[in-house]
């Protein structure tokens, strides 16, 4: 049974209970707040190299105290030793591909060389379809290249949600299973589309274990943060030797 179906019986089959527990994790989760911190800087020395992150709270950081321990911060550290960075960061807590879509399209235009995305969980947990979130993603990776003059886009892949000790069973499971489809999908549209990398984190960033996550147990904390971190500064420096 393909991954469509399947999801489409656990829905009619599990809605109710499904819907029971996602009410009560909205209701029930802690909320932890964006973390302090410049949301664009300088940093290191040496060529010089234009970033943009885009994305949801974990773009921004939930789940540390400061932006120097989340993903921007730690990215732009692990170049600081042969790069001067400048970086900006546009995201927000519950963004979907949309909502950052017509944020980037009202935001003022920029030129940067590389643009790293986190999206995606909030998609799923709306209930967003692959296919429509799909095109988004890939409107996305055309208004980045357009706009903002983007020459390579490091498309994050989705969290193993599957993990996340905040979600009660079948809930975990059910998203987990949507989340896999989605990344497996954005793999296949960075693999077909020129000027694009899938930066895979879900078998990765799970290695760090339930304990390396924030205090909500939904969010990463530093230790996932700064393994994603490399893996895309590991993509970005592969880029620079081809």
């Amino acid at each position: 049974m393909s991954g469509g179906w399947l999801h489409l019986l656990a829905t009619v089959t599990l809605g109710p209970l499904l819907l029971v527990q996602g009410r009560h994790v909205r209701g029930s989760i802690e909320k932890l707040p964006e973390p302090p911190g410049a949301r664009e800087g300088r940093a290191g020395r040496g060529p010089h190299l234009r970033v943009l992150f885009v994305g949801d709270s974990s773009a921004v950081g939930v789940g540390v105290s400061t932006l120097d321990d989340a993903l921007p911060g730690r990215v732009v550290a692990g170049l600081a030793s042969d790069h001067e960075t400048d970086w900006r960061l546009i995201g927000r807590t519950g963004a979907t591909t949309r909502d950052t879509l017509a944020r980037l399209s009202r935001e003022a235009a920029g030129s940067f060389d590389i643009a790293v995305t986190a999206l995606g969980v909030n998609d799923v947990t709306r209930g967003r379809s692959l296919d429509g979130w799909l095109e988004e993603q890939a409107a996305l990776v055309t208004l980045l290249e357009e706009r903002y003059a983007v020459r390579r886009t490091m498309l994050s892949g989705l969290p193993p949600v599957h993990r996340f000790p905040a979600l009660p069973q079948p809930l975990r499971w059910y998203l987990g299973a949507q989340t896999r489809r989605f990344d497996r999908a954005l793999a296949r549209l960075a693999e077909g589309r020129r000027g694009c990398t899938h930066v895979p984190i879900s078998d990765q960033t799970g290695d760090a274990g339930s304990d390396a996550m924030a205090s909500d147990g939904f969010h990463p904390g530093p230790r996932i943060y700064a393994r994603w971190a490399e893996l895309v500064v590991e993509g970005i420096r592969r880029q620079e030797t081809k």
